[in-house]
């Protein structure tokens, strides 16, 4: 006989992580879901995801604080909105979802997905404090030389070709306004810090 669905959890819910959830800024949107699958339906990565973002909704109502901070899902959001464009209660799930991120972050949720998302926004944030700009070229050396260094092989055709064609800047220009870019970034981690 066929296993139909997914196995039942004998994990305990914490119950104080739906609290943490609807005490956050725009942390009714949980609440206010009607569990459509809608969100799951449009959603360009889903089918990449450990849990839909219908899912990971049910699972923080649910208080299953591991399940969800540990899930690829919040990392392989595409933040394209067309969850929030579809859903019939308009809720800013991609918001949501970055919010799950920055929790997991702060608690130190790892997985794979996680590992490389984590990499790739700060070796980014790196670029534009170092550019006050992105530049694609040093955001994806810097990237490899922190996750893998032999993926870059995977892309080296593709890389050859943007360079010629001029798509790829090899010597980065730094703007104009990189102090003051510097300083905002300064900023908000400095407010992000003050944040419980």
């Amino acid at each position: 006989m066929a296993e139909v669905g997914k196995a039942i959890w004998r994990e305990t819910p914490d119950l104080g992580f739906l609290n943490e959830i609807l005490a956050m800024p725009g942390g009714e949107a949980v609440a206010a879901c009607i569990q459509c699958g809608t969100c799951s339906g449009t959603c360009p990565t889903a089918r990449d995801m450990d849990y839909t973002p219908r899912e990971v909704m049910a699972l923080t109502r649910a208080g299953y604080r591991d399940r969800v901070l540990g899930s690829n899902m919040i990392w392989m959001c595409a933040s394209c909105y067309s969850c929030y464009v579809k859903c019939p209660k308009e809720i800013k799930l991609t918001d949501f979802f970055y919010k799950l991120k920055q929790m997991a972050m702060r608690e130190r949720y790892e997985n794979p997905a996680s590992k490389r998302a984590r990499a790739l926004a700060k070796n980014f944030a790196g670029v534009v404090r170092w550019l006050g700009r992105s530049n694609e070229m040093w955001l994806l050396m810097r990237y490899f030389l922190a996750t893998n260094i032999f993926g870059a092989f995977k892309y080296a055709g593709m890389g050859l070709s943007l360079l010629t064609t001029g798509r790829l800047e090899v010597f980065p220009k730094k703007s104009k306004s990189a102090s003051d870019v510097r300083k905002i970034i300064a900023r908000s981690r400095e407010e992000a810090a003050m944040r419980p």
